[in-house]
């Protein structure tokens, strides 16, 4: 599909593209009173519009299920504001804090998390509210990272990042500075030499990519992260585990290989969160973990993310992904499950005269 010229930020704009049956128009307006909408040219110019089921349109084009509100969801799914002590600062770890300058994003994608709080109308942190934050982080020397998301940090204008990135290095006790980012992905020529100029540190820094199916990563997206990485900046991943978008073990190993093709390293694979309206996004944790199962025998070590569910409420991530080791009832020995599903006895003092004996299997 030829790309559209500008973003689309109306239901109407949608229509318009192609991407959106005319007939849907006033249930979809509801929607877009409710959760902002951002479409890129380079995301609608992924989508294939003769294809109900299209992985990219189902990201990022609204659904009239949005308005579907299940009692366990939260505007706070992950419970931000219960850690902000000062605004625009999330401080859950001892070690890390999150800080979102800015609420805006190049795309809204129709499952996020933070849905309740970013948008076109979200204010971000003004000067003052940022150097609020600056000093609480100079006042917790356990704080080694710091983590810029919101929003989009790689929407705000170079000389403001540069900024904000200038003010963190200064703080003697930040160690590391992470940016977590659709940009390369939805806005790749975003990623120009004023932007990664304003990404130079004396501390360490990190982005890590949001994506979430494999045809996201064009050619135009390799070339954005790989201008990242090549300034010396290494590169990680997010993915969210979506229903009808990548809950299928060929999509997410191309997904992974993908990624580490273009030297980011598969970090997070997250179970949806209970964001409201999402319900249709959310794929079983037992299924998930079917499929980690399944991509352990497949993909080398390089390629594995970690599955994880961030608990309601702040209580922060949690591995939940398969399990390969049982506890017997003798000390020092365990049942450990291979990629082949053979369960095997392993002897941690190695005196047993068969060490590592299958026991299921073959």
């Amino acid at each position: 599909m030829t790309k559209t010229p500008a973003t689309l930020r109306r239901v109407g704009d949608l229509i318009d593209a192609g991407l959106v049956a005319v007939e849907r128009g006033p249930e979809l307006e509801r929607v877009g009173s409710r959760y902002a909408i951002a479409v890129t040219p380079e995301v609608a110019g992924l989508i294939d519009p003769s294809n109900a089921e299209d992985p990219i349109a189902r990201q990022f084009i609204p659904d009239e299920r949005e308005l579907n509100h299940a009692a366990a969801e939260s505007a706070d799914p992950i419970g931000d504001y219960k850690h902000m002590p000062v605004r625009g600062l999330v401080h859950r770890y001892p070690d890390r804090v999150l800080l979102k300058p800015s609420h805006a994003c190049p795309v809204y994608c129709r499952f996020c998390f933070r849905r309740e709080m970013v948008g076109p109308g979200g204010d971000g942190m003004s000067p003052a509210e940022l150097a609020t934050a600056y000093e609480y982080i100079a006042a917790h020397p356990a704080i080694w990272e710091v983590i810029l998301t919101g929003g989009d940090p790689l929407i705000l204008a170079p000389r403001r990042l540069a900024a904000i990135i200038d003010a963190l290095s200064a703080i003697d006790h930040v160690s590391v500075i992470r940016l977590h980012t659709r940009v390369p992905v939805v806005d790749p020529n975003r990623v120009s030499t004023a932007l990664l100029r304003a990404l130079r540190s004396p501390k360490a820094v990190f982005v890590a990519l949001h994506a979430n199916h494999p045809r996201e990563l064009t050619d135009e997206a390799a070339a954005a992260c790989r201008r990242i990485i090549d300034t010396g900046i290494p590169m990680v991943s997010q993915s969210v585990l979506l229903k009808g978008v990548n809950d299928d073990v060929d999509v997410l190993e191309a997904l992974f290989r993908r990624f580490v093709a273009l030297r980011i390293k598969p970090y997070y694979l997250h179970q949806t969160d209970l964001a409201p309206g999402t319900a249709h996004f959310r794929t079983p944790i037992a299924t998930g973990r079917v499929l980690m199962a399944a991509l352990r025998g497949r993909l080398s070590g390089l390629c594995q993310p970690e599955f994880v569910l961030d608990l309601p409420g702040g209580h922060g991530k949690v591995p939940i992904g398969p399990e390969y080791i049982t506890a017997t009832e003798v000390s020092g020995c365990w049942d450990v499950m291979d990629y082949r599903e053979n369960l095997h006895r392993y002897i941690e003092d190695g005196e047993s005269a068969d060490p590592n004996p299958i026991l299921k299997g073959s």
